[in-house]
């Protein structure tokens, strides 16, 4: 956190109203914004010459599954939709160790911050045996590097045995689930505008979770004031398994259960009617759009229009690396715009709305006004991306150039006023050294 203020000066381009001279930080907060012609009014601010960066808010990923970093391109899983690649992928996961996750946490969130995030959500929800304090290997991990984490605490207890897809293997039991889920919420949990660790709760989806979990999870979530994550909509076959299994479709059935309202936000929604986005609107519920993992398992597309004309927020996410196969937020944004302007044409879908949706959108889901724009009070999360490689040669619009020309890496980062990302690097961490121990720990997990 910054003490002595800073003067991100004279940017290339930023996205933020009446900034054209950039911003000044200070002590994690944005205090000032520099209008064209003006100098800072804040006393003994530092420049830092940003005339080659583009200058936007931090990206906030709001699904991910850390994890899944040791199973990526893996031949058993691929071209599988959903349910048969979850089925090929759980005895592997099924081997997670301690060692093995820190490395997967790492991983993943080096590389979200190096392609300008400053805000991650995590869904862990695979707890083999010997793996029960995962959420405190992530929270040690983030602490590490200074990213600002929501990380959930998942879970899945109806297994293959009691009709859902996970093995016996994976699942724990619905007290050890509630009691552990509030020991992580109150050993982890910060509140506030500087919050850097926040927990949530997120039992994985309908078809491995009992309706006694999703309703005891919810009163939990209610009694702790924290937020509500989980799947939903993101395939055909989960409403054929909720229509057969409980007889109605997935939002009823979350509905029943006590989930629907401002605290919860959901991960693909691509499979939900005209009626349902109407009650998700009003009950403030929010979308994580996953668009990449959506194409490679080939599960839909998320409406986000007729979602946002709702009053549904959304946000976007990479979601899990084993059906992305990346944690590049940036990437996610021009993924996102491309897959929703081939759906809805050039005169509905911008550059600006995936941005927005990365940012605001995003804020919005995780619980976080202060963060995702840049203005005066909010939280001093930036991305600085450089416009000198090659493919952004005879760009025009800098701002649209990071969207239409694949920016992948950010130059710099802020969070909360502390430079995390500098020169296109996290101080401090061994890339090299990184890369050898999770490719290690995959190795060992994918044989045999």
């Amino acid at each position: 956190m910054s003490t002595t203020p800073i003067w991100i000066k004279d940017p290339l381009a930023i996205l933020a109203e009446d900034a054209a001279r950039g911003v000044v930080v200070k002590d994690g907060r944005i205090v000032e914004l520099v209008a064209a012609g003006k100098e800072p009014a804040t006393d003994g601010a530092v420049a830092f010459d940003a005339s080659a960066h583009v200058v936007i808010p931090g990206l906030i990923n709001t699904h991910h599954h850390f994890y899944q970093t040791l199973t990526r391109a893996l031949p058993a899983a691929m071209d599988r939709e959903l349910f048969p690649w979850l089925k090929a992928l759980y005895p592997i996961w099924a081997k997670l160790t301690p060692e093995s996750l820190d490395a997967a946490v790492t991983l993943a969130m080096a590389e979200l911050m190096l392609s300008g995030c400053t805000t991650t959500t995590d869904h862990h929800y695979v707890f083999p045996a010997g793996l029960e304090d995962a959420v405190g290997i992530e929270v040690a991990a983030a602490r590490r590097l200074g990213i600002r984490v929501l990380l959930t605490r998942g879970s899945m207890n109806l297994s293959e045995r009691d009709g859902g897809l996970p093995p016996d293997s994976v699942v724990q039991d619905e007290d050890t689930i509630l009691a552990d889920s509030e020991r992580v919420v109150a050993t982890y949990h910060e509140r506030g505008p500087d919050a850097m660790v926040q927990i949530a709760l997120a039992p994985c989806s309908p078809f491995s979770v009992t309706g006694s979990l999703m309703q005891k999870t919810a009163a939990l979530a209610d009694k702790l004031d924290v937020r509500l994550h989980t799947h939903l909509a993101e395939t055909e076959d989960e409403n054929r398994f909720c229509e057969a299994m409980f007889g109605c479709r997935p939002l009823d059935y979350l509905e029943q259960n006590g989930w629907l309202g401002p605290r919860t936000w959901l991960a693909h929604g691509i499979f939900f009617n005209a009626e349902e986005m109407k009650r998700l609107g009003k009950a403030k519920t929010t979308i994580s759009h996953c668009a990449c993992s959506n194409q490679l398992l080939a599960s839909g597309c998320c409406p986000v229009c007729e979602m946002e004309e709702a009053g549904v927020g959304i946000g976007l996410g990479v979601d899990g690396s084993a059906s992305n196969d990346g944690s590049n937020l940036m990437q996610e944004v021009r993924a996102a715009f491309l897959l929703q302007r081939a759906r809805y044409g050039v005169t509905r879908i911008s550059h600006k709305d995936a941005l927005r949706w990365a940012t605001k959108g995003s804020a919005a889901c995780v619980g976080r006004p202060e963060l995702g724009e840049i203005a005066v009070g909010k939280a001093a999360d930036i991305a600085m991306f450089k416009l000198d490689e090659l493919r952004f040669s005879g760009a025009g619009d800098p701002i649209a150039a990071l969207v239409l020309c694949g920016a992948h890496r950010a130059d710099r980062v802020m969070v909360g006023g502390r430079w995390t990302v500098v020169d296109g690097a996290i101080p401090g961490l061994d890339i090299a050294g990184l890369i050898g121990r999770h490719s290690a720990a995959a190795r060992r997990m994918q044989a045999g």
